[in-house]
């Protein structure tokens, strides 16, 4: 598929102009026209560039690309290591963030939820495309069970703060760096909240509004979106697709 119909399929997949972002989705660098073969992950760093270089990669596909508002703009240290490696070797990069987040099927929050037994019922924002969302076990589970349950589906065990002895039913969830919106579950009266990161501030919140919280990493909660999408492409249009998951404990 050409460069250009391959960046419009995926703006029709996950319709980045429907929300505000921190960086640009979409193409972010230029490379070789013809895209056949994907490597997906979920940031673009020196390791995974590294990796499609070593499989001969047309295109990079991440949640997590560049340019994001507020960081240095000149192309130097790190920044020029990875562009220049994407630039000597022709392969193109690729990047959706809030909008892999957000997408009902293919998006962070919806593919952690399938993993982990919720079932999403609407946005925990009062807005048409909210970050973070609310739903409810499907199996009513104490804080300690859902906890243990995080640590087997992801493969690591999160940081909780388990403040209830009544099992969880209703939970808020964002994954990635989404700790901020606790508040706003403890304000809608939900059992728990689910995120990526904490703030020294969120463990207070859980205590203090008694809400069950589970920070299950931020790397952790965001490999299923960049890979559900990466299965897409390889089922329905025939793509050369490889997940490469680096590891990240944060």
């Amino acid at each position: 598929m050409q460069r250009r119909e391959f960046n419009q399929l995926l703006n029709d997949i996950l319709k980045p102009h429907t929300i505000n972002d921190f960086c640009p989705n979409g193409l972010q660098v230029e490379g070789k026209n013809e895209i056949k073969t994907i490597i997906t992950g979920v940031t673009a760093s020196q390791a995974l560039i590294d990796a499609a270089i070593e499989k001969n990669a047309d295109a990079i596909l991440v949640h997590h690309g560049y340019f994001w508002k507020g960081e240095s703009q000149p192309i130097t240290g790190m920044k020029k290591r990875r562009i220049g490696a994407l630039l000597a070797n022709d392969i193109n990069l690729f990047a959706y963030h809030l909008p892999l987040d957000i997408h009902p099927v293919l998006g962070n929050n919806a593919q952690l939820a399938l993993l982990l037994d919720i079932e999403i019922e609407a946005g925990l924002e009062p807005v048409a495309n909210s970050v973070a969302m609310k739903g409810r076990l499907k199996t009513p589970l104490t804080g300690e069970e859902f906890a243990n349950k995080i640590a087997q589906v992801l493969n690591r065990s999160p940081l909780s703060s388990l403040v209830r002895t009544d099992k969880i039913e209703t939970i808020g969830l964002c994954t990635g760096g989404g700790q901020g919106y606790i508040d706003l579950a403890a304000e809608q009266g939900l059992d728990a909240y689910l995120t990526g990161e904490a703030s020294e501030q969120t463990i207070h919140s859980s205590r203090e509004q008694n809400i069950d919280f589970f920070a299950a990493g931020h790397h952790a909660t965001e490999r299923y979106g960049i890979k559900a999408l990466g299965e897409l492409l390889a089922q329905e249009h025939g793509f050369d697709v490889t997940f490469i998951d680096i590891d990240n404990p944060v």
